[in-house]
């Protein structure tokens, strides 16, 4: 059966002068009532021990230019910051104030056609038509444009678009999946796709950049000029921003075409719940862990698969997988198989294991239970 979803489609904006600064005015409208929100809230709190009920209309008397914006932006900001406050009383932390260059965005909802596209411009409310290329065609009902401002200077607009998706044929395949460091993932059919090691490839690059970007803040404050001022400081720091943003562009696209070829090829997958926030206090391994975006890697498995009619288990991240012998089930202990080990033989069925093929065989056969009990949607897995 078909299925409504919720899609994103980011398009890069190219817009002129005049949209720039219309832009620049939205971020900072929108930081604006971020901050101020959020600290009368703390203040009143303070005050009264209770949550004060503000909302964007009650700072347009006294701040009449936030009138040149986007009403519909200031309204998000009230629903992100009510949203921030549920996050944090379910135990996430609490909403911080924002700084201004820091992911600097606003979001829109089109309202009767206040946002849509043509096959080269993107209309938004209170700007127009804005030059803009599009990747892929676009289907469906456009719910919200969020715009955006990258580092490297470039614009950005993420169209949430309602649309339909085909499941994808049957293939009667199933797979687990092992992640790892020195192979990214490992399947349970003998594959492995190597780890590519994205910021590795470019660390020389980005130190060297770096450097020189230290070396001209440090020319900048002896000049005791403001670094927003010093314009070789601002070409350097564009120049660094430009190496992160191909280390992520570069991993996006690695991580995105192997889920999908895995959600293609496979009815039910199989995959280990690991604890990547616990796993990057270990100082050791927390820049190759961050590298390599396993929790990016996973969602991206989550979603897709609900969308296209296939399966996706999380099996319990205690569930020892690699020290459990997948041809009698008979388990080591924590001494018996260290990490430097990575083959072993079965003392009970004297079967030759390799470590990380071994747990995706387990980690497959562990969620074809699972999956017979229970199917593990987004929501669930979420």
């Amino acid at each position: 059966m078909p299925k409504q979803i919720l899609k994103a489609h980011k398009v890069r904006l190219y817009p002129n002068e005049e949209q720039q600064i219309f832009f620049a005015k939205s971020f900072g409208c929108t930081r604006f009532i971020w901050n101020r929100m959020l600290s009368d809230k703390i203040d009143h709190y303070n005050e009264h021990k209770t949550e004060l009920k503000n909302t964007p209309a009650q700072y347009k008397k006294e701040f009449e230019w936030l009138i040149e914006v986007d009403s519909l932006a200031l309204a998000n900001v009230q629903q992100n910051l009510r949203a921030a406050y549920s996050k944090f009383f379910k135990g996430s932390g609490f909403p911080k104030f924002k700084k201004k260059g820091q992911r600097d965005s606003y979001t829109t909802n089109n309202q009767k056609g206040t946002v849509s596209i043509t096959s080269n411009s993107v209309k938004l409310p209170k700007i127009g038509y804005i030059n803009a290329k599009f990747p892929n065609k676009i289907n469906g009902l456009i719910k919200s444009a969020t715009i955006s401002k990258e580092p490297t200077g470039k614009y950005f607009v993420s169209l949430l678009v309602e649309t339909i998706v085909e499941p994808l044929p049957k293939t009667y395949s199933n797979i687990g999946i092992d992640l790892g460091l020195t192979d990214f993932i490992v399947l349970s059919d003998g594959s492995k796709v190597a780890n590519p090691k994205f910021l590795s490839k470019l660390q020389h690059k980005l130190a060297r950049e770096q450097k020189i970007l230290a070396k001209r803040r440090a020319v900048a404050k002896a000049d005791q000029r403001k670094l927003s001022k010093s314009r070789n400081y601002q070409k350097q720091k564009v120049k660094v921003a430009k190496v992160y943003e191909k280390i992520s562009n570069t991993r996006k696209d690695f991580l995105h075409k192997l889920s999908f070829n895995l959600i293609k090829n496979h009815d039910v997958i199989a995959i280990e719940d690991l604890n990547v926030k616990g796993m990057v206090k270990n100082k050791k391994l927390a820049k190759a862990i961050s590298d390599s975006s396993w929790s990016a890697f996973t969602t991206m498995l989550v979603y897709k698969a609900d969308w296209y009619g296939k399966t996706l288990v999380k099996i319990d991240r205690w569930y020892p997988s690699s020290k459990t012998c997948s041809g009698c089930a008979h388990v080591l202990t924590k001494a018996e198989l260290p990490l430097q080990v990575r083959t072993w033989n079965c003392p009970s069925c004297l079967q030759d294991n390799d470590r990380d093929i071994n747990a995706s065989i387990n980690i497959l056969n562990e969620g074809l239970k699972l999956s017979t009990l229970k199917t593990v949607g987004a929501r669930g897995l979420a």
